[in-house]
């Protein structure tokens, strides 16, 4: 009953946010800087870099967007969110746009009075273990203590998973990422539960990385994206489509390196000249400038460039694109067309 009235109050919070702020464009502007929450630290993800400026796979989208709207990528003021607190954040109006690690579902899109503008990473649930444990497969954990973050989808997937599979866990609530590394490597649990993502960032932050397994199991789909409050869907649309742009621009061969050039002057593919306001009309649909999507892209590159600098295989990460690889490669990455 009290989880039903928490959802309760934040749904009403959530709509009368929405509806109290359906003007969140002008907000921005007249602010001067996009107030978008991220995760409290998951390096690649979104994490203070050695002099406190934030940087990772997510913030490059709270900069794409502060670029389309503003100009400047650096007009943002990053605040950090916990499992808990980050839709409390989003509801009141204390954050413009939400770009953590957080998965799209029914619930949180419908009751909660949230609207997901797209997907920036397709994960799912996994499990990582000390290497020592000598365990290969999610089926062996029976009776094994589990770190797992407290307001997210994978306390429910875990409860699932454990009860499909007739084995039993005892949980030890955490609340944060960086709450949950010292726990786990001090033995408090066996093993740590989270995105298959969050766990290659977290392990590569390991002295000894090679000293703990990600096993084989991915229990859930985690489709990970940002996400405004339901109610201006001006600003659902400036941030969906500022994503779109990211993603296109890598089918279309448009980096951070070619893009001034190419806005400089209208091509032979229509299509890029749309995205770049060279032809057509789609930045003042918007209510923004008509190079918003060049401002965008120059911000940090786009999709395919952000994904290689800060989680790419060629990272401490490691990640490799498999889903979220463009759909031309495979993948299931995609963009409506720009028209």
């Amino acid at each position: 009953m009290k989880k039903i009235a928490i959802l309760g109050a934040m749904t009403a919070a959530g709509l009368s946010a929405g509806v109290a702020s359906a003007a969140t464009l002008d907000d921005v502007k007249a602010r001067g800087k996009l107030n978008c929450g991220v995760t409290t630290g998951l390096v690649g993800f979104a994490a203070p870099n050695a002099n406190g400026e934030w940087e990772g796979f997510d913030v490059g989208v709270c900069r794409a967007v502060a670029a389309a709207v503003l100009g400047d990528p650096a007009a943002v003021e990053f605040v950090p969110t916990t499992g808990k607190t980050r839709f409390t954040a989003l509801a009141s109006g204390e954050i413009d746009l939400l770009a953590r690690n957080t998965t799209w579902t029914f619930s949180r899109d419908v009751d909660l009075g949230f609207e997901f503008v797209g997907i920036n990473y397709y994960d799912g649930q996994g499990f990582m273990v000390p290497k020592a444990l000598g365990v290969s497969s999610a089926k062996e954990l029976d009776g094994a203590t589990i770190c797992i973050q407290t307001g997210t989808t994978t306390e429910l997937n875990l409860a699932d998973y454990f009860r499909k599979n007739n084995i039993s866990y005892e949980p030890v609530p955490i609340e944060t990422n960086a709450e949950a590394q010292p726990l786990y490597l001090e033995g408090a649990c066996d093993v740590y539960t989270t995105d298959a993502s969050g766990l290659a960032a977290t392990r590569a932050a390991f002295e000894n990385p090679g000293d703990h397994v990600v096993l084989p199991e991915i229990i859930s789909k985690e489709p990970l994206g940002p996400l405004v409050r339901h109610g201006d869907n001006q600003w659902g649309d400036i941030a969906r489509w500022t994503l779109n742009a990211l993603i296109a621009a890598e089918e279309l061969g448009v980096t951070s390196a070619n893009v001034q050039e190419l806005a400089a002057s209208a091509g032979e593919n229509p299509e890029i000249n749309r995205l770049l306001g060279t032809e057509g009309t789609l930045g003042a649909m918007l209510g923004l400038e008509a190079d918003w999507a060049v401002k965008a892209i120059a911000a940090g590159g786009n999709y395919g460039e952000l994904f290689e600098k800060n989680i790419g295989e060629n990272t401490p990460i490691g990640l490799a694109r498999g889903l979220n690889a463009q759909w031309t490669e495979g993948g299931l990455l995609y963009s409506p067309p720009f028209r």
